[in-house]
């Protein structure tokens, strides 16, 4: 019968840890987009109801959208830094995340967005939620 080695131990180790590590990151777990917009002072409420309706729209035109929310700040914290708006796309994974991110439908939107001029800044928070 053949020894095993301390060295093949070590390989066969390494070799599960690996193959369970790509099984795990392989796991569909839906995925957050929240995107956070602070408008210009000179943007009207009619614009910025255009920019809502074209992202929520997004949801019915780029596969694997599984929920979209929106909502305006209503902290008396008064920590937003001049950040109102609040949109949230909900994935059903990574994958149609990063497929969403050079879809057309998406180009499409950033353009909207270009045209109309309305938005000072942004900032965007992608995360895979994590039970307790």
């Amino acid at each position: 019968m053949k020894r095993i080695t301390g060295l093949s131990l070590i390989v066969v180790i390494i070799s599960a840890i690996v193959f369970l590590t790509g099984f795990q990151n392989s796991k569909k777990e839906p995925m957050r987009h929240i995107v956070v917009f602070k408008y210009k002072p000179s943007a009207t409420p009619e614009q910025i109801d255009q920019v809502t309706k074209a992202f929520s729209g997004l949801k019915d035109k780029i596969p694997g959208i599984i929920a979209f929310e929106h909502g305006i700040n209503d902290s008396p914290e008064n920590k937003n830094l001049g950040f109102t708006h609040v949109y949230q796309l909900t994935f059903t994974d990574a994958a149609t995340r990063d497929a969403y991110l050079p879809h057309p439908e998406h180009k499409k939107f950033g353009q909207l967005l270009g045209q109309l001029k309305v938005v000072e800044d942004v900032f965007v928070v992608d995360y895979a939620p994590v039970g307790e």
